[in-house]
């Protein structure tokens, strides 16, 4: 009998959350390789297409398919309660949820996504609702919560975690042979408002504040074919904004990333992709700018974090100043529009007095694109998160929350100080529109 899977993308409990081509791509990735060995249904939470989304007017897309999450005010958390924001819960209504189970059960397994490790109350309240309607079904985790804080996911009630990106486990719990050249499984949306695409795997670099390194062993490419097939079937079901989730993309571009986009170029694929897990700018050539606008990059996030040559070294080595003026003089000249170029800086980093963070921001502005502050979150396991024991208790998932870590280590009015200083050097460029 051909089992029945619930796929699950939970709802987000934060301070803040914006669609910023957020789609659960591990677990779509997961479902594909099981595509014809199961039937499956999906409730993604952060649909914005989902008809209840749909008819809410506040929530309409810009012109790239990014948007607000429909949300609801409630109180802070007793961990978060000394931080002066609003706490909210983003995503679909409860109910709805309760009712799709209702109408749908029973299922065999659930795969829920997990990503921040702070957004775990989501990954709960999902856990809790499936006991109460389908109390069979055997719920499965897999993502960052379950690979970074495995001791507190081990407390959520699933029957089995997975975590890392060793799968193997996970069929063998599932008693079906996956095929692994199976594309991720967005036919399961009836309308995908966006996708998503990985070329890699890992990264080369051993940043001090990245979890990458935690979670992948090392930094592989995926067959080129692959990834075509899962563009090709993105294409076919009218996904016009494609993000791309890879962590070192423009590494070893000859062998990778070129090859694909000439092919992209090749087949004549209309799409517009992005790049929100930021590039890294040293890679960006004269040659590879040219070549990335002419296959239809439209948004460019490239990560700086800081012009200190000492805070760099520190943390990595990832991009010095003279890189990224060079990156966004050869994105410029290719035809990339400098309000569509943002350069990411590090909001909270706990070695700050080393970061010259304003000399930063105000040196990206000198390169006439736009800056954005990335609130820092102190990740379990890596040394910058081990660092931060001495303000945060790491062992609590919800002090690694981006928006509170900088307020408790830089006060609620140096941060909003910090925030609104961005906000006026990017209003000041020439031209301050935001595509």
């Amino acid at each position: 009998m051909t089992p029945r899977i619930l796929l699950v993308n939970p709802p987000i409990y934060d301070f803040t959350a914006y669609d910023f081509w957020l789609k659960p791509y591990g677990m779509l990735s997961a479902a594909g390789k099981l595509r014809g060995s199961a039937d499956f249904k999906l409730l993604d939470y952060m649909d914005r297409l989902h008809p209840f989304a749909a008819r809410q007017k506040h929530l309409e897309s810009d012109r790239w398919n990014r948007g607000r999450f429909h949300c609801q005010k409630i109180p802070n958390p007793k961990p978060l309660e000394s931080i002066p924001r609003y706490f909210r819960r983003f995503g679909l209504p409860r109910d709805i949820f309760k009712d799709f189970l209702t109408e749908e059960e029973p299922f065999d397994f659930v795969f829920i996504q997990t990503t921040m490790t702070y957004w775990y109350k989501g990954v709960w309240e999902v856990i809790e609702d499936i006991r109460k309607v389908s109390p069979k079904a055997k719920i499965i985790l897999g993502g960052n919560y379950v690979t970074l804080c495995r001791n507190h996911a081990e407390q959520s009630g699933a029957d089995f975690l997975v975590p890392g990106n060793n799968l193997e486990p996970l069929w063998e719990y599932l008693k079906i042979n996956p095929d692994p050249d199976q594309p991720a499984l967005w036919e399961v949306y009836e309308k995908p408002s966006a996708g998503v695409l990985k070329l890699t795997e890992g990264c080369p670099f051993k940043c001090t504040y990245c979890s990458v390194p935690m979670v992948y062993s090392r930094f592989k490419p995926r067959p080129l074919e692959h990834s075509l097939a899962e563009l090709e079937l993105l294409y076919s079901l009218g996904v016009e904004n494609i993000a791309f989730y890879d962590d070192a993309l423009l590494f070893d571009a000859d062998k990778v990333l070129i090859p694909f986009l000439n092919e992209v170029v090749n087949r004549s694929i209309k799409v517009n992709f992005h790049s929100p897990n930021a590039l890294n700018a040293r890679f960006i050539t004269e040659e590879l700018a040219e070549l990335m606008v002419r296959a239809g990059f439209k948004t460019f996030y490239l990560g700086f974090e800081s012009a200190s040559q000492q805070w760099q070294k520190r943390t990595g080595s990832k991009v010095f100043s003279d890189e990224l003026a060079k990156a966004v003089k050869h994105l410029i000249s290719a035809g990339a529009k400098p309000a569509n170029i943002t350069a990411y800086q590090i909001l909270g980093h706990p070695h700050i007095e080393t970061q010259q963070l304003e000399t930063s921001m105000h040196f990206v502005n000198s390169l006439g694109i736009r800056g954005m502050l990335a609130d820092f979150s102190p990740i379990p396991g890596t040394p910058d998160g081990d660092y931060c024991k001495k303000w945060v208790d790491m062992d609590e998932p919800l002090m690694h929350n981006k928006t509170a870590f900088p307020i408790i280590l830089l006060g609620f009015d140096e941060t909003n100080r910090l925030k609104d200083l961005q906000t006026k050097l990017n209003h000041s460029l020439s031209d301050s529109r935001i595509y």
